[in-house]
Formats: structure tokens, C-alpha cells, sequence
């Protein structure tokens, strides 16, 4: 089990909760790492990042990060049980596997972010340079430099991946998984967003893969963006995904049983289980693309219709979705559908996407 634990580690941490760990260090936790009796290596990067590295390992680098929103517990639940069960010794992993809890000091405060949405500054839109990080704990560069931690924690977990991929050769399979879960609900509980691949083709197998645990729903972006899934397929060349599994809700008050068949996939992934999956067939899946954003120009934006509206809603052409000073924004066209409308974003971030059905058909491999 944890025999082999430095004694300087917190109880919290030998009771192999990471998560209850993470909480208590909201800032940072320096450096430090350990062997598990099945010879699992175990290192503490920073607060809430924790690398395993399996004495025997298969071909995939997995990152599994959950909490970038600090509100969306039920992600961060599925992978601290997980992290638990590994250092337990109750799951006995076949992969490398890096686990990311974004966002501890929200998570504390029962908030999305503490300042700044951190799914908005990856792929160095945080702009913080790099000679700081190297300097001191993240809290202590947030307030040296005048920015706030959101966008620091950014940059140190794109040094975090970084290193992860890094450390294996060119050629290995590498994946990049970020779990969430929707301010509101969904037309379609469980969804995912498939970042902007540049031209490349979308994976069947991922898609299989994501519609096994019943994840058959798809939004392909088709422009650049500054979220961290995009970070890992564009910076990284990783399968990525951000993975909405349902509605946000505050810790202890998530139906687990509604998570079950991905806590089970994440489990397979990670410790080298078959996973069974259906030949690929679009007519399986729901897959649309984004027609448009829709921004906040002013503080007077406003939505126009009711905070209960669920994700991939459809309203007939000619309906005003919002206003803005001296602007509305109606429906354009038949089909459109919003997704993750949401007025309390910061001026100039995107207030909602409206979204419309896509054939893949010769553009999959």
C-alpha cells in the first residue's frame, strides 16, 4: 500500500486522499514523489497534479484533468476516486497517466473561478513569461506580477503536460481528456467538444470510443481557440477532448449512477481493459458545427430568453436570442441551435455559440 511514503507527506495524503490533499493546498505543494508497493512511481508536481508512471506500461500518455472550472464537481469526484483506488493499490494501471485538478482555490470556494476563466488563456493567451514560473509557488507570482492565479495556473499546467508528453519518445499515443460539467443542463446530457484539427481528419476510434460510455454527441470546432483541449491536439498533436458529462452541481450532490459508464471507461483506459467499442457509423451520432459566436461587446448584454434554456435548444428564425447597446442577435437560419449561453462572461469572451448539424461523411479516418 503506502508503506513507502515519506513521512514529511500530510495524513491526508497517506489516507490516499489526493483530492481532500489538494484542497488543503490550494496555492502550491512542492515537489516530492514515492513508489507504491506494486511499483507504481507516484510524484507530486504541484498542487493538485500527480503523475503516475506504472512499472510496466503500454503505448498511451493520458492526461485526465478535471476542476479547471472549480464548480464542476462531478469531474473532479470521478478522478480523485480514481486517484484513490491507485494508490490503494485497488487499480493496478497499464498506462501512464497524469492527472490535473485545475482550479483548487475555486473548488474551495464553490466557484467557477476565483477571477479569470481558465478555459480562455491556454495556448499562451495567459501571456505570463516564462522566466517567472520558475521563480516561486504560483501564489506568490500572482501577486509579484499583478495577474491573477487563474492565468498563472495555466501556464504551469501547460509546463505540466509539456513535460508529461515530453518525457516518453516521438510516436506514442497521447490523449488529453478535460471533464466538466455544463452551467446548465442539455438537450443532450453528455457531449463533447472536438477541437479544431487544423484540416486533419476527425478519429473514429475516438468517437467510438467517447459513444462506448454513451458520449454521442460531438460539437466540431472549426476555428483555433484558447481552451485547454485545443492546447493538447494543437500544441501536442494529443487526442483531445473537452467532455461536458451533465450539470454542475456542488460536491456530495452529484448522482454518481449518471457517471458510472465513464468513470468505467476512464477506469479501462488507464489500467488496460478491453474496451468495446461499434464500428463507426455517423448515423450513430449527433455532430454539429459552430455557425457563429456570439460575444459580450458591453455590460449590457442580456439573454433573451429563460436561465432554465437547455443546451442545443432550437428557436424558429427571426427569435432574438440577446441584446447588446444597440444590438440584437436573432436567429438566422432554420436548425440553429445555442450551446453555453452564459451573460455573466467578461467583456470581449464569448456569451453563447450557436451551433448547427454537420455531416462528416470522407472527412473521419
Amino acid at each position: 500500500m503506502l508503506s513507502a511514503l515519506p513521512t514529511a507527506l500530510p495524513q491526508v495524503l497517506a489516507d490516499a486522499d489526493f483530492l481532500a490533499f489538494t484542497l488543503k493546498h490550494p496555492d502550491f505543494y512542492p515537489a516530492t514523489s514515492f513508489v507504491l508497493n506494486n511499483g507504481t512511481k507516484c510524484e507530486i508536481w504541484d498542487t493538485g497534479v500527480i503523475c503516475f508512471t506504472p512499472d510496466s506500461y503500454g503505448n498511451n500518455d493520458i492526461v485526465l484533468s478535471s476542476g479547471v472550472h472549480g464548480n464542476e464537481t462531478a469531474p473532479i469526484e470521478i478522478c480523485a476516486a480514481l486517484v484513490k483506488d491507485i494508490l490503494q493499490e485497488r487499480l493496478q494501471l497499464a498506462e501512464r497517466v497524469l492527472f490535473l485538478f485545475g482550479n483548487p482555490a475555486a473548488m474551495n470556494a464553490g466557484l467557477r473561478e476565483i477571477k479569470d476563466n481558465m478555459n480562455r488563456f491556454f495556448s499562451g493567451a495567459h501571456q505570463i513569461d516564462p522566466a517567472l514560473l520558475a521563480k516561486a509557488p504560483v501564489a506568490q507570482q500572482a501577486e509579484a506580477a499583478g495577474v491573477s492565479f487563474e492565468k498563472l495556473r495555466c501556464a504551469r499546467l501547460e509546463q505540466y503536460v509539456s513535460r508529461f508528453y515530453q518525457a516518453m519518445p516521438q510516436g506514442r499515443n497521447r490523449a488529453l481528456y478535460d471533464l466538466h460539467t455544463a452551467i446548465r443542463g442539455s438537450k443532450f446530457e453528455k457531449f463533447a467538444v472536438y477541437p479544431y484539427l487544423h484540416g486533419k481528419p476527425w478519429s473514429e476510434q475516438q468517437l467510438t470510443l467517447w459513444a462506448s460510455c454513451g458520449v454521442n454527441t460531438f460539437l466540431l470546432m472549426q476555428t483555433p481557440a484558447t481552451t485547454f483541449s485545443y492546447y493538447g491536439a494543437n500544441e501536442h498533436n494529443a487526442h483531445a477532448f473537452t467532455l461536458e458529462l451533465g450539470k454542475a452541481r456542488p460536491f456530495g450532490q452529484n448522482d454518481h449512477s449518471r457517471f458510472a459508464d465513464v468513470a468505467l471507461l476512464l477506469k479501462k483506459l488507464i489500467s488496460g481493459d478491453m474496451i468495446s467499442t461499434k464500428a463507426f457509423a455517423e448515423t450513430d451520432f449527433h455532430l454539429f458545427e459552430v455557425y457563429r459566436a456570439i460575444n459580450k461587446q458591453t455590460e449590457a448584454f442580456e439573454l433573451c430568453f429563460a436561465a432554465d434554456i437547455e443546451n442545443f435548444t432550437q428557436f424558429a428564425p427571426g427569435t432574438v436570442l440577446a441584446r447588446d447597446e444597440g444590438v440584437e442577435y436573432v436567429v438566422e437560419q432554420p436548425g440553429e441551435a445555442l450551446i453555453f449561453p452564459n451573460a455573466k462572461v467578461a467583456i470581449g469572451q464569448r456569451a453563447m455559440l450557436m451551433v448547427k448539424p454537420i455531416s462528416v461523411a470522407g472527412r473521419t479516418a
